[in-house]
């Protein structure tokens, strides 16, 4: 990827995680994804009081990219609240996969800015798929 595109789904991400709903772990996550039309979306984790109906980062930018019709992620980059990375859990790698190949970047990337890149087959290989279901 770009340097600049790295860049600026960087400063989408972290833009949105200070718009983080995260009262009660105060863990601001944000994330951003490139379609391959070149839109960008991005969201943050919103917590809730009944723990698991929380949704992570990942899930909001995803959800804001299928709202606005797209349905591919060619690279998603995810901002970390410390200098730490900040990798997808389950099922945000699942809902990834959902709507990127294998090779499709990961980018995590840290409040020191360092990065981590990485892709979807390597977090979740083997990945179940919509073609899975025709089996």
């Amino acid at each position: 990827m770009k340097k600049n595109n790295l860049e600026q789904l960087s400063q989408l991400a972290f833009d949105a995680q200070k718009n983080s709903h995260s009262p009660y772990s105060n863990f601001k996550v944000g994330a951003a994804v490139l379609t391959p039309s070149g839109e960008t979306f991005s969201g943050c984790n919103v917590e809730s009081a009944a723990f698991p109906l929380g949704q992570c980062a990942e899930a909001t930018a995803i959800g804001n990219m299928v709202t606005q019709g797209q349905k591919r992620i060619s690279h998603i980059v995810i901002a970390s609240p410390n200098d730490e990375f900040c990798f997808p859990c389950g099922g945000c790698r699942q809902k990834i996969a959902e709507f990127a190949p294998d090779e499709t970047p990961v980018t995590m990337v840290s409040q020191n800015g360092e990065t981590f890149e990485t892709t979807i087959g390597e977090l979740l290989p083997n990945a179940f798929r919509a073609h899975d279901l025709d089996k």
